[in-house]
């Protein structure tokens, strides 16, 4: 039988993305002395970047071995490499240039002046390959130890929109997608069946506006509805939220977290 959500909800945003930083260090030095390693995906955002920040000016992340961390993407946007609007560039700038990672185990996802150029299928299948290469034997994606995902006002999940096609896809791992519905209309991201492979799933909200899709989502809507819906870690399921992010989400589900 699955196991339920977890809600914790915050007072305010900051203390939200300091507490996630904290959980965060704990769960990948646990990975790391329980299998050598962790693997993270990173999300894009408000808040994804808010935790890394705080993750810098944490003095617990010294805990981390970060030669042995293996950072992925949920989805990102398909634009030229360095682009301010690229999830990537924030996470570089938020911690990523300020720790000692191993440059081979960073797989930012593909920019559109890659090898590939502008061929948005085949970045795609090239991070799909990544992915494959590090996965266990015969998988096709890590079993990732904690994922982080941003939800939108209207409940999309990386670049997992409601209505759009790409929910449908049940093969394949990682995806371009075109015509989404906010900019860039372009970009790559993990489907439902790699998202679904995590141990750990995080779901970090903020701000009021975001308060109608976290209720939508906990309430029992189907996936093409409410894309956040569809996603339910292995060993694990957390929604981490302030309080104007919780507004819609049944008191009875919610655990206090700090006054």
């Amino acid at each position: 039988m699955t196991r339920g959500p977890s809600i914790v909800v915050h007072r305010d945003k900051e203390l939200l993305a300091d507490a996630a930083a904290a959980r965060l260090v704990t769960a990948i030095v646990d990975a790391q002395a329980s299998r050598g390693e962790a693997d993270v995906v990173l999300t894009g955002g408000t808040m994804g970047t808010a935790i890394l920040s705080s993750l810098g000016a944490c003095a617990a992340r010294d805990a981390i071995d970060w030669r042995r961390l293996n950072l992925w993407w949920g989805d990102e946007r398909f634009l030229p490499s360095g682009d301010p609007d690229r999830n990537e560039t924030q996470a570089r700038k938020a911690l990523l240039d300020a720790v000692p990672l191993d440059p081979a185990r960073v797989h930012a996802m593909p920019a559109s002046d890659g090898p590939d150029g502008t061929d948005l299928d085949a970045a795609a299948r090239r991070y799909a390959a990544q992915l494959a290469g590090a996965a266990g034997h015969g998988q096709d994606v890590p079993a990732f130890d904690v994922l982080l995902l941003g939800v939108g006002p209207d409940a999309h999940v990386a670049s997992l929109f409601p209505e759009h096609a790409a929910l449908h896809e049940r093969e394949r791992p990682t995806i371009g997608v075109r015509g989404a519905p906010k900019p860039p209309p372009t970009r790559i991201t993990l489907t439902f069946p790699a998202l679904r492979r995590a141990r750990d799933v995080w779901f970090l909200v903020a701000g009021a506006d975001k308060a109608q899709a976290v209720g939508l989502a906990l309430s029992g809507a189907g996936e093409m509805q409410a894309p956040a819906a569809g996603v339910q870690g292995g060993r694990s399921t957390t929604w981490l939220l302030d309080r104007e992010a919780a507004t819609h989400v049944p008191r009875q589900l919610i655990r206090p977290a700090s006054p």
